[in-house]
């Protein structure tokens, strides 16, 4: 069995190469190509912490395994990431152990990765100004994720917690040499933004539908749970609403639920998955002022396909650590 750290990943999986590897991922789902059910997540302890699976099966690829996924909100406070997983890649023919990796950073990037897939495909030709809510390692790497598709201009950020922002904001231009600048508010970081992404713990909406102006494109990454949202209701009902899988967005999406539940918006709301997108059995943008929306919750075959990626490329380069548990 071979085992990569979080820095074998991290140099395996450049970020174009993940880019185009999620975008395929996405075509394969659709397609009907992939055995994944809807993860199953348990709440764990008084913090209502949470534990996910996360198994898929892509036989075209031969690749199977899983991802265990923990969210412990309460990690900030002991120097620890709020999220944490390992990837289990198990043998196509014989089920047999071939593989555990660091799944954080897999986690991390490969969900910019996607989302930079649909900015890709629905944001306009011309964006070049993103606004993100939010200061954590998704704001981050979705904006490094969302610079290998569209040539960004203005990049403004915003966050509730002011030495986390201005952190964030350093580190920003630092790695990417781009114009970030720290938002006074919310709307100052979206209005007359081509590009959002709300990358929160956020249980209630970040932004009013107000301050997202038409031809926006906007991507939710930080509500995976029923019960949490990051846009109101007016904003989703009036959007074009793209979803990695209609079966997980109406079991998990509460930026899909709450609106369903407050009689807002129908199922019938959901235009298509992105894989659909990729594939061009369903249209992306139809209009220049069209405010597009994709949901991301993540999918197992999402990181089974960056793992794979980054284990073919580590035996190729002889990177890693083989162990054995026998």
């Amino acid at each position: 069995m071979l085992l990569l750290t979080e820095n074998d990943v991290r140099d395996l999986l450049p970020m174009p190469d993940l880019i185009e590897a999620m975008a395929g991922a996405l075509s394969a789902w659709s397609a009907g190509q992939v055995t994944q059910p809807v993860r199953t997540v348990i709440e764990v302890g008084h913090d209502r912490a949470f534990f996910g699976v996360m198994p898929a099966a892509f036989d075209a690829r031969q690749v199977v395994g899983a991802k265990l996924v923990t969210v412990y909100e309460r990690n900030h406070d002991r120097g620890l990431p709020s999220h944490l997983a390992t990837v289990v890649l198990l043998d196509h023919a014989t089920g047999a152990l071939v593989a555990l990796l660091d799944g954080r950073y897999i986690t991390e990037a490969r969900t910019a990765a996607v989302s930079a897939v649909s900015v890709r495909l629905l944001a306009r030709p011309d964006a070049g100004v993103l606004g993100i809510i939010g200061s954590g390692v998704q704001a981050r790497s979705h904006l490094d994720a969302v610079r290998h598709v569209r040539p960004l201009d203005e990049v403004r950020v915003w966050s509730p917690t002011r030495t986390r922002l201005d952190a964030a904001v350093d580190a920003m231009r630092r790695d990417t040499g781009l114009d970030v600048r720290a938002a006074d508010s919310p709307a100052a970081a979206v209005r007359g933004a081509h590009i959002v992404v709300l990358a929160t713990s956020s249980r209630t909406a970040v932004v009013e539908s107000d301050d997202i102006d038409a031809g926006t494109h906007v991507v939710g990454v930080g509500a995976c749970r029923p019960d949490q949202r990051e846009m109101p209701a007016a904003l989703v009902a009036r959007t074009r609403f793209f979803v990695d899988s209609r079966a997980g967005a109406l079991r998990e999406a509460g930026d899909l639920l709450l609106p369903i539940g407050e009689g807002a918006i129908t199922e019938a709301h959901i235009a298509g998955e992105l894989g659909e997108v990729v594939a061009g059995r369903v249209a992306g943008r139809t209009s220049a002022d069209e405010v597009t929306v994709f949901k991301s919750l993540g999918m197992a075959v999402e990181d089974l396909v960056a793992a794979d990626l980054a284990l073919s490329r580590a035996r190729h380069l002889g990177v890693g650590r083989e162990i054995s548990l026998a």
